[in-house]
């Protein structure tokens, strides 16, 4: 079911690679938050009538709780003509856009991809929220400041690139994001985890790469209902291509849900039966007893290797991102951040061993 409504944008609240927030006046309110993504539907401009869907805003959803626009009718965008090339992503949705994949036989590409089979020793660092990606990444350049590193976006949580705040931020940090599955939007868009993978090393030249959900983590409170078994999954894609996977762990020492306080238990589900692999878990030094004691069923599977966090701080505070998590920033949760930071340094530890 979709919430369709009809309003006037208002204002170009701001704008950022990919998107633009505006505010749109909708029947007797008069400043409704609103996404539009360009690509899709073409730039806005106050005064046009828009299409919206509102159901996130009607739940009032945390990210992404506003409408979005679906058309802009009275003033469609240009027609481009036949698209170059036949990957289509949110498939059968209204809004399917034909992408180029990177492996696909028009990609310039497609020679590279034809060969690439092997990730070659590269470390990738899987985290469950996206939230970890600045966090993991200023880490990384702390102590590897020449590494190049790539972000492989799942579909897990938002399927546009383009809501990402977070990525624009980091655009000089990263050689590049490939948006893999049914997400979209990246410098390179590849059919699934391997093949974005593949595509981070052998295409964009990552030494480093770092695999998480877009915005937006869905989660039901069940053992499995929670859109992070991805996790698990991108560990076994790394282990199988020969790269080095990092589990980064999400920790917190401030959620209010006890299923989410010492480790959540979306890493104990994603590491601990999903990624059938081994990996190297970071855990950050200084933890509590409590919290050891519940990473240890980890270690029947996978490395658990505990990494120093002097001078992680500082790091994060430089982030060119904002650092917030499901509302809380580092001085609420340091350990969230930390724990993300943590396997950014091991990971870039991997690039000398």
């Amino acid at each position: 079911m979709i919430q369709w409504r009809e309003g006037f944008v208002t204002r170009r609240v701001r704008e950022w690679r990919g998107a633009v927030q505006l505010e749109v006046s909708i029947q007797d309110i008069d400043a409704v938050p609103a996404i539009a993504y360009p690509d899709l539907v073409g730039e806005p401009v106050v005064g046009d009538r828009v299409l919206l869907n509102t159901n996130a805003l009607e739940l009032g959803l945390g990210t992404g709780g506003m409408a979005f626009v679906v058309a802009i009718p009275d003033r469609l965008p240009p027609d481009h003509g036949r698209p170059n090339g036949h990957i289509v992503k949110a498939r059968y949705s209204p809004l399917q856009t034909i992408r180029l994949a990177v492996d696909e036989e028009a990609s310039p590409a497609r020679p590279i991809m034809e060969r690439a089979t092997h990730l070659a020793g590269m470390p990738v660092v899987t985290a469950d929220l996206h939230s970890a990606l600045p966090a993991i990444l200023a880490a990384i350049h702390a102590d590897a400041p020449g590494a190049k590193v790539a972000y492989v976006m799942t579909d897990g949580g938002a399927l546009p690139a383009g809501l990402s705040r977070t990525l624009d931020a980091l655009a000089d940090e990263l050689v590049g994001v490939v948006t893999a599955g049914q997400a979209w939007g990246g410098d390179l868009e590849a059919v699934n985890v391997h093949s974005g993978l593949l595509a981070a090393r052998h295409v964009l030249g990552a030494d480093l790469t770092v695999v998480s959900q877009g915005p937006g983590n869905l989660g039901t409170g069940t053992t499995w209902g929670f859109s992070g078994v991805s996790v698990g999954e991108s560990v076994n894609a790394a282990a199988t291509l020969g790269g080095r996977p990092v589990g980064s762990l999400r920790l917190s020492d401030a959620d209010p849900r006890p299923r989410h306080r010492g480790v959540s238990h979306h890493s104990l589900t994603a590491y601990g039966q999903v990624a059938l692999l081994p990996a190297d878990i970071a855990v950050p030094a200084g933890l509590r007893k409590s919290t050891l004691d519940a990473l240890r069923p980890l270690a029947d599977r996978h490395r658990l290797v505990t990494v120093r966090t002097d001078g992680l701080e500082d790091a994060l505070r430089k982030s060119p991102a904002q650092l917030s998590t499901m509302g809380r920033d580092l001085d609420d949760d340091p350990v969230y951040f930390l724990a993300a930071a943590v396997a950014g340094r091991h990971a870039a530890s991997l690039l000398t061993a």
